[in-house]
């Protein structure tokens, strides 16, 4: 559960804060679609899709029920299936790759740029065979995955780009937001993300006619008409009152996403400050980009990571490890013969990586703790080694 910054202690997310700013609104929006009686799908659903597909600058955009379902969903639309080949980065939450797997093809894993923990796109190559269908850029921690190559080598190989942009939406590559790089764009709104409803809600967005009506027949058990069924498809249908809670909440998104750029410049200023850059190594902000800091994730050198996250949870600062062991050796995807040593850099990132206190209204003051608590740290162990 969050803390209070008041106590000293300084939460890893607080939701708590961005509910009190925006009560009224938010029970107002719950209350009327309560007094409406329709609770699936509906004109607040229909209305978010236009307003997400319009803040992307994609043409479509259609509800499901989570993130994860909406990988799916692309897989599923673009009928990749059994015999079929998804490049994966090995370093990103499960999902991606368990999304392949669900849709009855074989996640290929790839080795991230340990700068950015994005997809490599230079061992992109080498992994492409006959069975390749498709590449899932990862838009990992709010930025995007270094798409100009993926572009050039999709098209030489005839693949399609799915982007897995659950922690990504407002984030921005060459001018062109997240949501327009790929064939088809997933969205997740779980509550921590930076549009996070109040529970469970994703999106697939994509400029593709029929892909986009495929994902919306999908979603309600392949139906194009009532009980007309086109596809094989299954329940994942958009709760009307979580659109509702995201369409008040959209319009604060960019607002929110300036605080969380500024946050990640104060904590880059107190690290550089403190003579903690040898220690904790900065998230790396690709040029020409929109870096929207889902997670402010810095790599803690000398092997101390675990070490500084104790220590850092027992002074009532949160923190988190996203990720502690990447895909190819976790026990679900055992079947695929991977081994450790196969992705050095991805294994590397597990070791090292650890997110700090991030949300739009942590202030100057918490950071400083954060920091200083980290500084202790080393003074701490300094004075052991003495």
């Amino acid at each position: 559960m969050a803390a209070s910054q008041d106590c000293q202690s300084v939460p890893l997310f607080d939701l708590r804060t961005q509910f009190r700013g925006l009560e009224k609104s938010l029970e107002e929006a719950i209350v009327r679609v309560l007094q409406s009686g329709h609770y699936i799908l509906g004109e607040d659903v229909m209305r978010l899709e236009e307003e997400v597909a319009r803040y992307c600058g994609a043409a479509y955009a259609v509800g499901c029920a989570s993130g994860s379902d909406a990988l799916l969903l692309a897989f599923k639309a673009l009928e990749i299936g059994a015999g079929d080949e998804v490049l994966v980065p090995a370093f990103t939450f499960f999902a991606s790759a368990a999304a392949v797997v669900r849709a009855g093809a074989t996640p290929v894993f790839v080795d991230i740029d340990p700068a950015t923990y994005t997809l490599d796109p230079h061992q992109v190559e080498n992994k492409i065979n006959q069975r390749t269908r498709a590449i899932v850029a990862v838009h990992l921690f709010g930025q995007c995955a270094d798409m100009e190559p993926l572009w050039r080598i999709a098209e030489r190989h005839n693949l399609v780009i799915v982007e897995d942009a659950a922690q990504a939406l407002g984030a921005e590559y060459q001018g062109k937001r997240a949501g327009t790089l790929g064939a088809l764009a997933c969205l997740s709104f779980y509550p921590t993300k930076n549009l996070g409803a109040c529970g469970d809600a994703g999106m697939v967005v994509t400029n593709d006619p029929e892909w986009a009506e495929r994902v919306a027949a999908l979603r309600v058990h392949g139906t194009v008409s009532r009980y007309e069924h086109r596809y094989l498809g299954w329940n994942s249908r958009l709760d009307t009152l979580q659109a509702a809670i995201l369409r008040v909440k959209l319009p604060w998104l960019d607002r929110w996403i300036d605080a969380r750029q500024a946050i990640a410049r104060r904590y880059d200023a107190l690290i550089e400050e403190s003579y903690l850059a040898h220690f904790l190594v900065r998230p790396t902000v690709r040029p020409h980009s929109r870096h929207t800091f889902n997670q402010y994730v810095v790599r803690v050198a000398d092997g101390r990571r675990d070490a500084l996250k104790e220590h850092l949870r027992t002074h009532g600062i949160g923190c988190e490890v996203y990720y502690p062991k990447p895909l190819h050796l976790q026990e679900a995807f055992a079947f695929l013969g991977y081994g450790p040593g196969d992705f050095p850099a991805s294994e590397k990132v597990c070791q090292e990586v650890l997110a700090l206190p991030m949300f739009p209204e942590l202030s100057y003051q918490a950071q400083k703790r954060v920091i200083q608590t980290c500084a202790g740290y080393l003074r701490q162990r300094a004075r052991l080694a003495a």
